[in-house]
């Protein structure tokens, strides 16, 4: 049986690469685009085919498939006809576990986001997890394919990766890619590590049970309760400084996660936490956090006036007391971010992020900012830190020509050789708001320019408050 599931396999991958078949019946429960009948020539972005013969993609179960990833390289087209096409370099093929992931970008998007798991060999047979290097990434098993829809642009994910990179200690990689399930086009995503631990992501080794060992490391997560958590016993505040009483702060168990820590590393955290959270109320953090990380994580927050950030995937990890015993702050979840939303004036570029939690609240959220942000920006010494380090990014990456410049630069990749109009043709949205949408661009060119433009008046707000001034 298992034998003839592989051939099966296998069969459907030769016919899809082959005659770029569109299996409308096989993926009709898989959430498919408006339009299956999207055809790809040749493309410049990697080309990745899902195969899972017809079995239903689930958001609380990994199933077995498929995969196969066509790249020949930065600058060489790569081909949807690999039998008029031989010798194409296939980057990967092999069996995953695959999942949809995924919150908002799940509940409020037909274009539905993957998480995927290399293997040795199917689930049906043993599931052995395999470390595997894709797209000039680091090897590892844990890898998501994000499903830009709601942003338009689909490229701020990757933005602000691009933007921290330069400062913070580790900024996850992606690459756009197009994506098949099983023969039917869905259009562009971005093929992106997964923030995890591991020796080409946050090389953490695992806690132990005593000593120094039992410091680090562990990842952890500022987020809603869809997961165990770990309740703060500290209230989100007003901007004001005011404690909102019936709200809390979650943590959510990632490396190790909760199943997988034994009582002392649950102990440990926990208290750790607590002795942070404790320390920052008393303006004596310094033992505790990484003020540069912390800096690093408000500035890519708050030049993307992210209406999710700090409060919900706000991802912190500690490495051993032996190595550095202060937390740091990882980016991720930009999605919404550079005025693409029109709640909790995500839109806006002249007001503060981490003091938004007065309107939050006032608009009935329940996860707010914690008030670590509060607390530090309260404190003369962190704001002339933040100041400084603003100075910084304006100077290097952040000048606006560059800024610019990298915005231009994913814009052309999406549009060389067609696949952001392919992506459009699969899901003809130009014109029409989709949540949470606060411009509706007309085209992908006016989505462009409508984002320079927020970017350019974002950033001359922020030099306002930050003190900062040109030469021009």
């Amino acid at each position: 049986m298992m034998k003839r599931l592989v051939q099966i396999c296998l069969l459907l991958m030769a016919m899809a690469l082959a005659l770029g078949a569109c299996h409308k019946e096989r993926c009709a429960h898989n959430f498919p685009p408006d339009n299956t009948d999207v055809r790809v020539d040749s493309s410049n972005l990697p080309l990745v085919w899902i195969v899972v013969n017809g079995d239903s993609i689930m958001r609380d179960k990994r199933i077995s498939a498929y995969i196969k990833i066509i790249h020949n390289g930065d600058g060489r087209l790569n081909y949807a006809d690999t039998i008029a096409h031989p010798g194409q370099h296939v980057d990967y093929e092999g069996y995953i576990a695959l999942r949809h992931r995924g919150n908002s970008t799940y509940n409020s998007s037909p274009k539905k986001p993957y998480s995927f798991r290399t293997l040795k060999q199917p689930l049906f047979k043993s599931g052995k997890k395999k470390k595997v290097a894709i797209l000039g990434m680091g090897k590892d098993n844990n890898w998501a394919l994000h499903a830009p829809y709601s942003d338009k642009s689909m490229m701020r994910d990757l933005l602000a990766y691009e933007i921290s990179r330069p400062w913070m200690e580790y900024v996850p990689q992606g690459r756009f890619c197009e994506l098949f399930v099983d023969g039917v086009y869905y259009g562009v995503y971005v093929l992106s590590e997964v923030v995890s631990t591991g020796k080409h992501r946050l090389n953490l080794p695992g806690p132990g049970d005593q000593g120094d060992a039992l410091t680090g490391g562990y990842l952890m997560e500022v987020d809603c309760n869809d997961d165990e958590t770990y309740t703060s016993k500290h209230c989100p505040v007003t901007a004001s400084g005011d404690p909102i009483e019936d709200r809390r702060i979650l943590f959510q168990y990632k490396s190790p996660d909760r199943d997988d820590l034994t009582q002392a590393q649950l102990r440990y955290i926990r208290r750790h936490i607590d002795d942070m959270e404790n320390a920052l109320d008393q303006g004596r953090y310094g033992r505790f956090i990484d003020v540069m990380s912390f800096i690093d994580y408000q500035l890519a927050m708050e030049l993307g006036h992210n209406v999710d950030g700090y409060r919900l995937s706000g991802k912190f990890y500690k490495r051993r007391d032996s190595e550095d015993p202060r937390f740091k702050m990882v980016v991720w979840d930009m999605n919404l971010a550079y005025g693409n939303a029109n709640r909790l004036d995500g839109w806006r570029t002249d007001t503060w992020i981490y003091q938004s939690n007065d309107l939050m609240y006032n608009q009935g959220e329940v996860y707010l900012v914690p008030f670590w942000w509060q607390r530090l920006n309260n404190d003369p010494q962190y704001a002339a830190k933040l100041k400084a380090r603003w100075a910084q990014y304006r100077a290097a990456n952040l000048s606006e020509d560059r800024l610019m410049h990298t915005v231009d630069s994913l814009a052309a990749v999406l549009k060389a050789c067609g696949a952001e109009y392919r992506n459009s043709q699969a899901w003809p949205r130009w014109g029409v708001q989709v949540w949470p949408n606060h411009y509706v661009a007309k085209d992908f060119n006016d989505e462009i320019a409508h984002l320079k433009q927020w970017l350019h008046e974002r950033i001359a707000w922020m030099d306002r408050q930050l003190g900062y001034h040109t030469n021009l």
